[in-house]
Parts: structure tokens; sequence; C-alpha cells
């Protein structure tokens, strides 16, 4: 089978074209013929940092966590898949498991779902590792309808898919972002834009919330923008957050009784840990996309298998607005 590798980690380590072996097929797995998948910061991250990062593979590394496609065989024990069947997921491109950036991935069938029937292949494959985060954020949240909650950087991967699940559950949803695009794409979802330049915290949880603050707030900024979601959260409010390394100041979350919730994504597939709850949650995200809920942002530019360096460093640049696709 033809894939992309990497036969040295770094940010300007190059993707080289080979021909690799027809993968095995494991019991409890699937062999997919890969017709999409798309670029997250952590495959750039491990292509920029390698090992330094615990959960990058051993060289030669085929990466590629996301993918839509169809089952060309199934393993045994396998049940509710067939050959042929058309499905998604994220469940490869780090440690010991092969990545999409090849013809053919094996996927264990826990971590995989039935593709939604409206979405293509490329904007399948571009939903499973945003949607599962945004989905398990707002659930562990506890967000719902009448709530009033705000997305830190809503035009953003994880962000825009936030805020349409929000608008889904019948919240009122607030967004920041910068740029008439960014805040465009946040309007065009029913959420109130946020100019996270022009306007302090202080003033929009006055003018949205009279001063209460929002009862949940995503914050798929993370880090250092942290302090700002403690600041625009109501009393006992709930957090979530994909990017907590950092070291803060926990004083005002106390004050305020806050709960924070950390979500890491990767947990299911580094650690073999509820791999089940991620092929449910994708089905949950199907179904809401076949109602009309729920669409990936895909970016303007399009790339092929022997592009992926090119489609990498689009993410990198900070000009994408929306997903970045590689189509095999």
């Amino acid at each position: 089978m033809k894939a992309m590798i990497l036969n040295a980690y770094g940010s300007d380590a190059a993707f080289e074209a080979v021909e690799l072996p027809r993968p095995a097929l494991e019991p409890g797995h699937v062999l997919v013929r890969v017709a999409a998948t798309s670029v997250n910061t952590v495959d750039t991250m491990i292509r920029d940092l390698g090992k330094e990062l615990p959960l990058a593979p051993e060289l030669p590394a085929v990466l590629g966590m996301d993918f839509a496609g169809t089952i060309e065989a199934v393993g045994e024990g396998v049940t509710g898949f067939a050959p042929g069947d058309e499905i998604f997921g994220c469940a490869g491109g780090l440690a010991d498991l092969q990545g999409a950036l090849a013809e053919l991935m094996p996927a264990d069938a826990r971590l995989i779902a039935h593709k939604p029937k409206t979405l293509s292949m490329r904007e399948a494959a571009a939903l499973p590792l945003v949607g599962i985060t945004a989905y398990e954020g707002l659930t562990r949240a506890g967000a719902a309808a009448g709530q009033k909650i705000l997305v830190h950087g809503g035009a953003g991967g994880v962000g825009h898919v936030a805020v349409q699940l929000a608008k889904h559950l019948g919240a009122e949803v607030h967004a920041t972002g910068s740029g008439d695009k960014a805040l465009g794409v946040i309007g065009g979802y029913g959420a109130a834009a946020i100019d996270y330049r022009t306007e302090q915290v202080a003033d929009y949880v006055e003018r949205y919330t009279g001063g209460a603050g929002f009862d949940v707030v995503f914050d798929s900024v993370g880090g250092a923008n942290m302090t700002k979601s403690f600041e625009a959260a109501a009393l006992n409010g709930q957090i979530a957050t994909t990017v907590a390394l950092v070291e803060l100041d926990l004083t005002p979350a106390h004050f305020k009784g806050l709960s924070l919730h950390v979500v890491f994504m990767l947990i299911p597939m580094l650690y073999d840990h509820d791999r089940a709850a991620h092929g449910a949650i994708l089905a949950k995200l199907g179904e809401i996309a076949d109602a009309g809920a729920l669409r990936p942002l895909l970016d303007e530019q399009r790339f092929g298998l022997a592009e992926v360096g090119q489609a990498y460093d689009r993410l990198t640049s900070g000009q994408a607005i929306g997903k970045v696709v590689v189509e095999l």
C-alpha cells in the first residue's frame, strides 16, 4: 500500500512516499481503505517535537489520527460492522497505532462509527478528534438547555464544534474570536460573536449576563487564557478546557467555587481505556450531523496524500479557517 512516512522528527522533517506491506488484521479490529484524514494540532506537535512527546510513534512513523473510509475486512469478534461499510473515527497515528496517512489502516472497532450519511468523506474525516473533544467537554461540564455558555476560540477546530453542539442542546451560546472571517463563522452558527481583541472580559460578561457570568465556559484556547475563563464564569460555574499545560493561580477559581474539567481526548487510544465510549460518542455525533445540527467547517485549500507536508504547514501557519483535510 502507498503511505507517507516520517523518517525523522522536527519542524522541517519531510514526509516521504513509500510502499508498505498490507497491515495485519487483528481480532476486534477492522481494515479500512482510507478516503480522507484531517490534520490536528496534536499531529503537527508530534511531527515537530517527536519523542519529546510521550505519545509519539517510533520511526519510521505513519501519522494521522482522524479518518473516514470504507471497511475492507473485519477481524474476529467484530460485530456491527461489515466490509463495504463507510465509517469514521480517530484510531491511530500515535504510540504503536498506525495512522491514516496510508491507503489502508487497521482500526480498533471500538473507536469507530458509521459515517454520517449527510457528510462527505472529507467532512467526516474532519470531525472525530474535535467532535469527541467538544462533546466530552460539554458533557462533563453539564451543559444544558437554557444555560448561558461561552466558547473561547469559537471558530477553531474544537471550538466551532462546541458552538454547534451547545446550540443543539438549546443553550444561549457566545463565542470569542478575532478577524471578520472567524467572527462571521461564529455568527453563522447563531452564536453571539465576541472580538477578544477589542472587548474586555468584564464588559462582555456585563453585556450578556448582567454581570452574573456564564454557566459554562468551554476554553479551547487554554493555557494563560484560562484566567479569562475564571473571570467570565458564574459562581459555582463549570469550565472545560483542552489545554491545561500551564501553571496558574487558582485563587479566583476558589472564591467562585468553580469546577474545572480537563479534556485529554487521546486517553482511550493511549491507554486502551474505555475505547467504546469514543465509538458511542461518534455514533451520537453522526445522529446530530444527520439531523442537520452539526457540520464541520473545512479550510478552503485542498490537499492530496503527496501534499501532506503542505497540509501540516497550512495548519501551523495559522491561516486556515476550518479543518485542514488530506484526501487519498
